[in-house]
This record gives C-alpha cells, sequence and structure tokens, in this order.
C-alpha cells in the first residue's frame, strides 16, 4: 500500500468510527451534555467535522464544503462561517444543536468524499510542501494530515464514549 492509500485507509477509519457514535440517535440524545461542562455528540462531531473540513480545503486550495455546500446556512449555527469550534466555551458548545443524525452525517459525509478524493492523487513529496509557517518548524503536509487524523479520531472516540454512557443510563 502506498502513502495515499494509508491516509486514505486512515481516513475510512474515522468515517467507520464517526457513524458509529451517530447512526440511529435521537436529537436529544445528539444533543446532550454529561455535565454543564462536557461536550455533546453534536458538537464533537460538528467540530471534527469543520477541522477537517478547513484544513484538508486549505491545504488542497479548495474552498471548504461548509461553504462552498450551504451546509453553515443548513446548521444554523450562532457563529461566524468560518468557526471551527476550536477555543469555544462551554457557552458555545451548547449552542451546537442538531435536529437530525442524518443532518451531521451527511455534512461529515461530504467532508469525508473530499478529503479522500484530496489524499488518493497525493504521492510521498507531495507530504513535505509547507502548509504553514507560523510554527517551528514550519508545518508539512504530512504532519498537518497526521494532526487531523489524530484529532479527528480522538473526538469520534469521545462521541462513541458519550453514547455509551447515554445509552447504559
Amino acid at each position: 500500500m502506498n502513502t495515499a492509500g494509508v491516509l486514505a485507509d486512515a481516513f475510512e477509519r474515522i468515517r467507520e468510527a464517526v457513524h458509529t457514535a451517530v447512526d440511529g440517535l435521537r436529537p436529544e440524545d445528539l444533543n446532550a451534555r454529561l455535565d454543564e461542562g462536557a461536550n455533546s455528540i453534536s458538537w464533537l462531531v460538528w467540530h471534527l467535522t469543520r477541522v477537517q473540513d478547513d484544513h484538508v480545503a486549505d491545504a488542497a486550495g479548495a474552498e471548504q464544503v461548509w461553504l462552498s455546500q450551504g451546509w453553515a446556512s443548513r446548521f444554523g449555527l450562532p457563529f461566524a462561517d468560518e468557526a471551527t469550534g476550536y477555543g469555544h466555551s462551554s457557552d458555545q458548545v451548547a449552542e451546537v444543536r442538531v435536529e437530525s443524525a442524518e443532518l451531521l452525517l451527511d455534512y461529515y459525509d461530504a467532508v469525508h468524499e473530499r478529503s479522500v478524493a484530496f489524499v488518493r492523487g497525493l504521492d510521498g513529496r507531495a507530504l513535505e510542501r509547507v502548509v504553514d509557517e507560523n510554527w517551528s518548524p514550519p508545518v508539512t503536509l504530512g504532519v498537518r494530515l497526521v494532526s487531523v487524523l489524530t484529532d479527528d479520531l480522538q473526538h469520534a472516540g469521545q462521541a462513541a464514549f458519550v453514547r455509551g454512557v447515554l445509552e447504559r443510563r
């Protein structure tokens, strides 16, 4: 398996984890918080999808799916369209509420398709391209993609944990 195949497989595994955490949940479960400082499944999946969308679009030189396909208006969140959830306060987390699992998963799947299409076209040399010079050392595309993958897996795991707690209640 080449580099592109490894990256695509990793993104596929995130997709499986996201769908397992979200499929079939009612809005009250998606939006539930285990306590007033906790993240809901809605926020976790929205956030991991927004970060993936933002970072992959930037690396690909493309517009975010959130903006180009009208997801910002479909979600109707009280944030700037560019918001990804990074640095959100507990009150802002509470404002991310969705009316269906399908909305979350449809947006996730749209971003997933874009991400996999992008990484399938990469070779090892492409991963060495610097995508962010604001860090020391500068961030390469490979490092950025690994960062997205690990962040997404952590948040998908957190969403699965919240689902498990809610199901045992």
